[in-house]
């Protein structure tokens, strides 16, 4: 696979440094992904989320739930059982950590343990300030349009 060096896109764009080491971190093929607990995510509604990640034989107390950074860390540690001998086991219990990049005003709204299932719920909440508007056009008078001429030419 190849390397993509981002670097020249740093110098042409201003706050935008997110981006850029996103797509470093998905380019780049040296962290593979794990592919334990399997999860699935789901749109739930226009603005909402809903992950769902196989937790089977793990307690809601081993589970561990974090967001950071804009990053939302599952986890989960099985407590030391007493020595048990299997004839066969099948049922994976092992600890694990598994990463989901959340993007600029995605909120973590839940989360729930039904049946070995652990569903975390997501929603977006853009704040009214940068939502768009409509901006009404006004009608001016003509000589108000002289004016408003006038004022830019001077400036």
């Amino acid at each position: 696979m190849r390397n993509f060096d981002f670097t020249p896109m740093h110098r042409a764009t201003v706050g935008f440094d997110q981006i850029t080491d996103l797509l470093g971190r998905v380019m780049s093929n040296d962290v593979a992904q794990p592919a334990y607990p399997p999860y699935n995510i789901e749109k739930t509604s226009e603005e909402g989320y809903r992950i769902s990640l196989a937790v089977a034989g793990f307690a809601d107390e081993d589970l561990s739930i974090e967001v950071r950074e804009n990053a939302l860390i599952v986890s989960a540690k099985k407590a030391d059982e007493a020595e048990t001998s299997y004839l066969h086991r099948g049922i994976a219990t092992r600890a694990f950590e598994r990463r989901f990049q959340l993007a600029d005003h995605v909120k973590v709204t839940g989360a729930v343990n039904v049946n070995g299932i652990l569903q975390i719920e997501l929603m977006r909440e853009v704040p009214e300030a940068l939502r768009p508007r409509q901006i009404a056009i006004s009608k001016a008078p003509k000589s108000g349009m002289k004016a408003v001429t006038k004022a830019a030419k001077a400036a």
